[in-house]
């Protein structure tokens, strides 16, 4: 009974060996950096880290569009004042008189004509 109980014991033993070889290379199939998903993992951690560095380069940019966009906007406002003010002292002044006409030919002007002094006909 004990040889029996023996050869079940070894025959356990040797299959969980071989179930262990199999999970073995399965994981080393899945932790391969080439192929597998450490592979993945990998290039998936460099693509976050080339990322990361991308945000920061976008946000300083953000931050320095938004600067240069709250001066321009600064300068906008100061200018709309003082066009406001120059508007507002337009009023003031009086309108002015309407042009006056052009001087008109009166009858009594001279009119000069030349006579051919020539004779003959044209």
């Amino acid at each position: 009974m004990e040889l029996i109980a023996d050869i079940f014991l070894v025959a356990g033993a040797m299959g969980a060996g071989f179930y262990c070889y199999i999970l073995a290379r399965r994981l080393n199939r899945f932790n391969d950096l080439e192929n597998g998903v450490g592979g993945a993992v990998a290039v998936l951690s460099v693509q976050v880290d080339d990322l990361t560095k991308t945000l920061a380069a976008a946000q300083q940019t953000a931050g320095h569009s938004t600067q240069s966009l709250s001066d321009l906007t600064d300068r906008a406002e100061s200018v709309a004042k003082r066009l406001e003010l120059m508007v507002a002292s337009m009023h003031d002044i009086p309108a002015s008189a309407p042009p006056a006409p052009p001087p008109s030919k009166s009858p009594l002007e001279p009119m000069f004509r030349r006579h051919d002094t020539t004779g003959v006909a044209q």
